[in-house]
């Protein structure tokens, strides 16, 4: 259970790792090097969309002190989707190219990490909070009840209103999710709603990784993202080394930092 009574925390976010070992070894090398780190929150989606995911289970697998938040990708592996009659990711068209592409990655993942990866999926958790003092913090994928959108400013404004009734100590409010890839920071009063980007795969063309530290001592917050170099070229090789399901188009979101199968014949 969360222990309400410490008066400080730094907290080391990754998120959205899709199978990049590269990224996911550079991150954690970063969050090593900051002594002040607490504890680690991975916010889903490790797997999928990759050239090595079952590195990147054994990687989160050696971890100490971490904890783990189901995104939809990784719960499309374990509800094994491309079993569906007509499977369809996000709202996508399940005729189109893409869609089937991205469905044939998943079913290539599941068979690349196995039950192991399996069982490591299912006891991950939706959702987890703390509370610092007179921060309240919330992590998830995206949103409760769904991990395909995170939550407009209303819905999150909605949510400080209801966390502020049960918790009368708590006079800011923090959201932070992972899933659109892109960095956010809004702000309304007393609440603040957050994403860093994406740990392996950013969509900002920003080709960077982020991994992201949140320091809360006493009343003050310090939300502190770092965009970092990795072996960006051992990525791409390994990705055409490998050739999962999508590579091409996962290629090229790699080269675009962003999504362009657009460019993808």
């Amino acid at each position: 259970m969360p222990n309400h009574d410490k008066q400080s925390h730094t907290f080391a976010i990754i998120t959205d790792i899709h199978g990049n070992i590269h990224a996911l070894n550079r991150a954690i090398e970063l969050i090593d090097e900051n002594q002040k780190v607490d504890s680690i929150i991975c916010l889903g989606d490790n797997f999928s969309l990759g050239a090595a995911p079952y590195q990147v289970l054994q990687k989160l697998k050696s971890l100490k002190n971490i904890m783990f938040i189901r995104g939809n990708h990784d719960r499309y592996l374990v509800e094994r989707i491309w079993e569906y009659e007509r499977p369809t990711i996000e709202g996508m068209d399940p005729d189109d190219p893409v869609c089937i592409g991205i469905v044939a990655n998943e079913k290539w993942t599941a068979e690349q990490i196995g039950d192991e990866g399996k069982e490591f999926i299912l006891n991950m958790r939706l959702s987890y909070f703390e509370r610092i003092q007179s921060t309240y913090i919330e992590f998830t994928h995206a949103w409760f009840g769904r991990d395909e959108l995170p939550p407009t400013m209303e819905e999150a404004r909605k949510w400080r209103n209801h966390e502020q009734e049960k918790h009368a100590r708590a006079k800011r409010f923090i959201f932070i999710h992972g899933h659109t890839h892109l960095p956010r920071n809004d702000q309304f009063g007393s609440l603040s709603v957050l994403c860093q980007g994406s740990t392996g795969l950013p969509f900002d063309e920003d080709k960077h990784g982020s991994v992201a530290f949140l320091e809360i001592e006493g009343d003050a917050v310090d939300w502190d993202v770092r965009r970092f170099d990795y072996d960006y070229e051992g990525a791409l090789n390994l990705m055409n080394e490998v050739q999962p399901p999508f590579y091409k188009n996962l290629h090229s979101t790699l080269v675009h930092a962003g999504i362009r199968n657009d460019l993808v014949e």
